[in-house]
């Protein structure tokens, strides 16, 4: 972890065990499935559904600035709190969430390597009850915008070819053969494809086989000789931004890129928007 441009984004599960009881710890879980989390999860995590508890329930957008707030004071978050994410899928969810506590300017966050799957092989704790914090005061900081991009701007970027796009999804997404993963039902969005320009560097060449993320040199070499280099500005996209976000983080983070965003609209908007370029 030391040659990573910032190695205390991420915790081993020793770490993790050594630390369920510190008062200044907030453990999160964030899985696609939130079910999994009430049939066991790693002592005093708090569950925080990137749909049902960080989303709009109308508009396709997250809670604002204010309900971010409200959320976390009423779970017992503090502006001071060191946040450990983990879920299942490899993280997918966890940098999802990640990327949203960052988005609201949370100094303090960072993943559990190898997430729930990890936790789970090697035999650690899980429990059912769920945790009570004392509710805390939290006021969250204004959206950084350095760290998403929304459908006009990036329009504008694909049109004068300014921006580095890695499109994490699946070849088959990519090539137009489907317009979500084989095990997902084909449905959000109208057309099948890819933004012109971008390339296939599937979410899950970042990481190993168990699920933690590969070494700084192997990181260097899946995305530089490709031309995504760190003096580019660089947007990942996905079907709806949760696996984009495992390249986010590993590209921001752990090779140190400034210019890294997250296109959260993702293929369910970009292949939905009439007349909007699209590849195949």
């Amino acid at each position: 972890m030391a040659s990573y441009a910032f190695p205390n984004v991420l915790v081993e599960t020793g770490w993790v065990e050594e630390h369920l009881n510190d008062p200044n710890v907030r453990l999160v879980e964030s899985n696609e499935d939130p079910s999994l989390y009430a049939a066991g999860h790693i002592p005093n995590a708090i569950l925080l559904h990137w749909k049902n508890d960080l989303q709009d329930p109308v508009i396709r957008d997250w809670v604002t600035r204010e309900q971010f707030g409200r959320i976390l004071g009423e779970r017992g978050f503090s502006p001071t709190s060191t946040v450990v994410f983990y879920g299942d899928r490899n993280n997918w969810f966890a940098t999802y969430a990640f990327w949203l506590f960052k988005y609201y300017g949370h100094e303090d966050a960072r993943i559990l390597n190898g997430g729930r799957d990890k936790w789970i092989k090697e035999g650690r704790p899980l429990v059912t009850e769920r945790p009570r914090f004392q509710a805390a005061d939290y006021t969250a900081k204004e959206p950084d915008r350095s760290i998403r991009v929304l459908r006009d701007e990036l329009l504008s970027k694909v049109e004068k070819r300014a921006v580095a796009l890695v499109d994490v999804r699946s070849p088959k997404e990519y090539s137009g053969e489907l317009i979500a993963p084989e095990a997902y039902p084909q449905e959000g969005a109208q057309r099948g494809g890819h933004i012109p320009g971008a390339l296939n560097i599937s979410w899950g060449q970042n990481v190993t086989e168990d699920g933690t993320f590969k070494a700084r040199e192997e990181l260097e070499k899946l995305y530089a000789p490709l031309g995504v280099t760190r003096d580019k500005e660089v947007v990942a996209y996905c079907r709806i931004g949760e696996r984009s976000s495992i390249a986010w983080f590993a590209l921001k983070f752990l090779l140190g890129y400034e210019r890294v965003k997250n296109y959260d609209g993702s293929w369910t908007e970009w292949g939905s928007l009439v007349a909007a370029p699209i590849e195949r």
